[in-house]
């Protein structure tokens, strides 16, 4: 057993929640060490999340671009696809993202310790390397930053074989383009995955419980972006409920039935994608024994400093209420370390982009017209088509819209929404007028550069409190 060390913060993951908070925990002076299980910092996110299968959405997008979209721009190609080498783009990419982290890490003089993290009382945290050997961390304050993990299908027993019956974890890493793919769930990592090996040539088919994709999303995207998916070759069994998953033959077979009722019907396929959602990952952290309360959901409880009901020990990102997206955890992680340094550290839950990273992108900051109806607030729409775009007509990217919800007595913005090429990238100009409480109208007079998909953002915001000038 190594000799007992001390620090002012202890936080126990390296996912995007864990290391920010390490990061500016330690600009802001504190002593800080991060416990991590796996041999790379970055948890899901870095590893097997968010930047491999980024590297694999664009890489296949490029492939379908080289097939359908460059004869039209008169350039003459026979693009073939090397597997491998776009895997191996995959791989490298991760390995710069984590190799960064390690950087800023020592950077910032944060001790990085590779082993299993679990709290044994406020102020300790015991960690235990791979081949059993021990040591105790004693701080002033613990975070828990340990993330999420795949779901399954609830009341449906899944064994993952990684080939046939595979999670997100395994689908950036297949060895080759499947003939056909089932993706169970209809929400961003099903649909991700599902539009890469869709380009690449496998016949994929989505079964979503609920009766549309996107659940969260404001509907009139959630329909539109289904029609442009189903031109691409996607197939839809929406309000379907899955009742068996299992191997069959060389591949594996999905048995669903209507949720409204009905006869149950399979789908054979060559893989079967499990995408119905994350939970919290809270396995081995001795919640139960300091008393850590949790939910009905298994995420821990805090208040609104990110406090857990045991003085010392704090929380944030997927292992916590609110949406599960790295930039939440993000922004949590700063936060954090700004109040444990004295500071004022602040969230505003109300302004967090949400990204689907498909052909077009879909973005969406702020609340959908469901939320309002429901809500009772009354409201302007303000809607402009990339169809009417000039930069979007050159590059062959007018799928898509921007729409804008405003308050309608006061013209403040409370939601924008974006299909299209580049959303991820657009979207922010509305959550930075959000975050300053802006109305449509301050958007629709701030000058936008001529040709950009942008100025759809600006005919949209006129659209909202006028009218478009291009439409």
């Amino acid at each position: 057993m190594a000799d007992t060390q001390s620090f002012d913060l202890v936080i126990i993951g390296s996912g995007p929640g864990g290391y920010v908070c390490a990061i500016k925990a330690a600009q802001l002076g504190l002593s800080v060490a991060v416990v991590e299980k796996r041999a790379t910092y970055g948890g899901t996110c870095l590893n097997v999340g968010c930047i491999p299968s980024k590297a694999l959405l664009h890489a296949s997008e490029m492939f379908d671009e080289a097939h359908h979209a460059f004869p039209a721009l008169g350039i003459k190609a026979e693009p073939t696809l090397d597997l491998p080498a776009m895997l191996a783009h995959k791989d490298k990419t991760v390995k710069a993202n984590v190799d960064g982290v390690a950087f800023l890490f020592k950077k910032n003089k944060i001790t990085g310790i590779t082993g299993t993290g679990k709290i044994t009382a406020p102020g300790s945290v015991e960690v235990t390397t791979a081949e059993g050997a021990t040591q105790t961390l004693q701080a002033r304050s613990i975070c828990i930053a340990t993330g999420s993990e795949v779901a399954g299908i609830p009341g449906v027993p899944l064994e993952f074989d990684g080939k046939t019956i595979v999670s997100s974890d395994h689908a950036i890493a297949l060895e080759k383009v499947p003939q056909t793919m089932v993706v169970v769930g209809g929400g961003v990592i099903g649909l991700e995955l599902g539009s890469v090996w869709g380009r690449l040539g496998a016949k994929v088919t989505v079964v979503e419980f609920l009766d549309k994709i996107l659940g969260p999303m404001d509907a009139d995207v959630s329909t539109q972006f289904q029609k442009m998916l189903a031109r691409q070759g996607m197939e839809f069994k929406l309000g379907a409920k899955v009742t068996g998953v299992a191997t069959s033959g060389s591949g594996a077979r999905v048995t669903y039935e209507p949720v409204q009722g009905g006869e149950a019907q399979t789908l054979e396929a060559d893989v079967v994608l499990v995408a119905t959602g994350r939970r919290a990952f809270t396995d081995g952290l001795g919640l139960e024994s300091v008393g850590v309360k949790t939910d009905e959901r298994g995420r821990v409880e805090i208040d609104t400093h990110f406090a857990t009901n045991v003085p010392g020990i704090y929380a944030i990102g997927d292992v916590v209420k609110g949406p599960m997206l790295a930039h939440k955890a993000e922004d949590e992680g700063i936060a954090l370390a700004e109040q444990l340094a004295g500071q004022a550290g602040h969230v505003n839950y109300e302004v967090i982009p949400s990204v689907v990273y498909t052909a077009p992108e879909v973005a969406s900051v702020g609340r959908t017209e469901e939320e309002l109806k429901a809500a009772g607030v009354e409201y302007t729409v303000g809607k402009f088509p990339f169809s009417a775009n000039g930069r979007a007509r050159a590059m062959l990217h007018t799928d898509g819209f921007v729409k804008f919800l405003a308050d309608k007595a006061t013209d403040r913005v409370l939601g924008c929404h974006i299909v299209g090429f580049g959303a991820g990238e657009m979207i922010h100009e509305a959550a930075v007028l959000m975050e300053f409480g802006g109305s449509s109208e301050d958007l629709g007079r701030t000058c936008h550069a001529h040709p950009t998909m942008s100025e759809a953002v600006r005919e949209a915001a006129l659209a909202t409190f006028a009218k478009p000038i291009h439409s």
